[in-house]
């Protein structure tokens, strides 16, 4: 098998811990709260490449752990990594509680009807299927199409979905949701920004006007 290529890295942002993986063609990142306590995930990390991160959530006592997962789809990955990527898929399942999320470029994908047009996003519903999988986004987060999605292996896991508007110069879809799940906090004596006070509004402008 073809070893992983890039790099996975951890940053201490003082609030947020920042763990992502790079390549040649972009990197997928995971920001988690410094309070949380949680370890990173190695899946099939000696396969095809692909472009994902898994953590495990430390639940609290009675409610068992989280298993939360980005990822990153090229629209022309090929065959050989999406399978890859598929039974890092599974053996994610396996747990309790599982969240997957990312953008996965299956523009012909109807979450409606369960259909897809082409071969790779069939395979890719065939997978949803296989491991009891459920897509909690219910509107097109990108010029109609649904690119991104929400997964999970337990329902009512997820909540309070919401779209956000674009960010900066990009034309998809922030998504925001809750995972319902008590979680197991770290003990820190370290202080913290408490940013659900921040003026998004102004990041966005202050994105929007980057060029």
């Amino acid at each position: 098998m073809t070893p992983v290529t890039g790099s996975l890295e951890w940053k201490d942002t003082g609030f947020l811990r920042r763990i992502s993986r790079a390549d040649e063609e972009g990197c997928v990142a995971l920001y988690i709260n410094d309070q949380l306590e949680c370890m990173d995930l190695h899946l099939g990390m000696d396969e095809e490449p692909a472009k994902t991160l898994w953590v495990r959530i430390k639940g609290r006592a009675g409610t068992g752990d989280i298993i939360a997962g980005v990822c990153y789809r090229p629209p022309n990955q090929k065959d050989r990594a999406d399978e890859a990527f598929y039974r890092q898929i599974e053996a994610a399942s396996h747990s309790q509680a599982l969240v997957l999320m990312g953008d996965f470029n299956h523009p012909d994908i109807s979450c409606k009807d369960n259909t897809a047009g082409h071969k790779q996003s069939r395979r890719f519903l065939e997978c949803i299927d296989d491991n009891f999988l459920l897509q909690v986004i219910q509107e097109p987060t990108r010029r109609g199409a649904m690119l991104d999605l929400v997964l999970t292996n337990k329902e009512g896991l997820v909540g309070d979905v919401k779209l956000k508007g674009s960010l900066g110069c990009s034309d998809q879809e922030m998504v925001e949701f809750k995972i319902l799940r008590a979680v197991r906090r770290a003990h820190s004596k370290l202080t913290t920004l408490d940013c659900r006070r921040a003026d998004f509004g102004l990041f966005r402008g202050l994105l929007g006007g980057v060029t």
